[in-house]
């Protein structure tokens, strides 16, 4: 699959993203958001805490993600995807997973992100906050999905290695996150790349051309 570098495929993607982790990790309960890619300094991404738009047929969540993070590996972004859906979720069905003004992320929203696969850390007045994981980049290769490569640049951004995602209104960070055991292949002469979790010799079908771990 190729990098998606136009905004317009960018939201696309995410929405194509969005209909395929609702089926296949929430049985499909989910409603469908608006998905937003706005400016967002400090955090990974935030859904609205009631449904704030309005459409013909029914009001709806927003789901953002951050434009200052949407140039990041894939399974971060799936990771934030997700734990997005398990605010949504909640809304949904009345459940308190946060607190302090939606900073606060508590045992309830652990217990959920972690039967949606995710790993959880504990970062101190946010509570519980997730981090991709081996079994996101393994998900992520088995939907053929690759890296958005487009982003706004902010200096605002937590720096390589750190992570936020939170409410509307609650921006949070994560601590310095292991070295990821991930590589990624990239062919050099038309840019289609893929993520392992080990290293391989790989040909790019459409090039017939050796892909280089970049």
């Amino acid at each position: 699959m190729k990098e998606t570098t136009k905004m317009s495929r960018a939201v696309s993607q995410l929405e194509k993203m969005y209909n395929v982790i609702n089926l296949d990790k929430f049985n499909g309960a989910l409603p469908t958001p608006i998905i937003t890619v706005q400016s967002k300094p400090g955090t990974y991404g935030h859904c609205s805490r009631a449904k704030i738009w309005k459409r013909k047929e029914d009001d709806t969540y927003e789901l953002n993600i951050a434009a200052e993070a949407l140039n990041r590996n894939i399974e971060e972004i799936i990771d934030t995807l997700i734990h997005e859906m398990i605010h949504v979720y909640c809304r949904e069905n009345n459940i308190q997973e946060v607190s302090r003004g939606g900073k606060y992320h508590n045992g309830k929203f652990k217990e959920l992100a972690e039967a949606k696969g995710l790993t959880c850390i504990k970062q101190g007045q946010y509570g519980w906050n997730t981090m991709p994981n081996d079994g996101i980049v393994e998900y992520a290769l088995s939907k053929g999905w690759s890296e958005i490569k487009i982003g706004r640049a902010d200096r605002a951004l937590p720096m390589p290695g750190l992570m936020g995602t939170g409410t509307a209104g609650g921006p949070g960070s994560y601590p310095v996150r292991p070295t990821s055991s991930t590589r990624k292949y990239q062919c050099p002469k038309c840019q289609n790349s893929v993520r392992a979790t080990k290293d391989l010799n790989l040909i790019c079908g459409d090039c017939m051309e050796r892909m280089v771990k970049v």
